[in-house]
This record gives structure tokens, sequence and C-alpha cells, in this order.
């Protein structure tokens, strides 16, 4: 699992711009079973992502989003291994 953050890098106004394209990408991966929840921060100053791929292919995910395609925004990974984790999660586990 890859948690991937962003930061924004344009005003929100440009960010705003370009979130119904995000969104349909987003979309796309969740049909896919790539990922599992996705937000903005709080402050709004990036969002985040659990993805269910590797470190490898979520970087290469990434690089299709419109914020990156348009120099929105920049991401940041952190793979992990799940360990603990409650029960009603263990359906998105593989």
């Amino acid at each position: 699992m890859v948690i991937i953050t962003s930061r924004y890098t344009k005003p929100l106004e440009v960010i705003d711009s370009l979130l119904a394209e995000h969104r349909a990408f987003l979309a796309e991966h969740y049909r896919q079973s790539k990922f599992i929840v996705s937000g903005p921060q709080n402050p709004r100053v990036g969002g985040a992502i659990l993805a269910t791929v590797g470190i490898d292919e979520a970087r290469e995910i990434m690089k299709k989003d419109p914020f990156t395609v348009h120099g929105a925004a920049e991401y940041s990974f952190i793979e992990f291994t799940p360990g603990s984790h409650d029960p009603r999660f263990a359906c998105f586990l593989k």
C-alpha cells in the first residue's frame, strides 16, 4: 500500500478549475480498485490518497493526474506493509 500526499503549487483558483478532471482521474482508479480513499488536506494545501498498488505503479499513475500534467501539485509517496488493522479494513488487504 502507498500513502500519496500532494502539495498544491498553484493558487486554489487553478486547483478548482482542474477539480472535475482530477475527480474523473480518481474515479477511474477507484473503478480499477487501485485507490481506497482520497480527499483534500485540512487546511486545503494539498490532498491525500491511500492506494493498494506498489510505489512504482503509484508514481506512474500520478504522472497522469491532471494536477501533475498542469503543474498544479507535487506528490510524495510512502510505501508501507499493513500490520495491524481494524477487521472492517480486511477487504482492502490482499
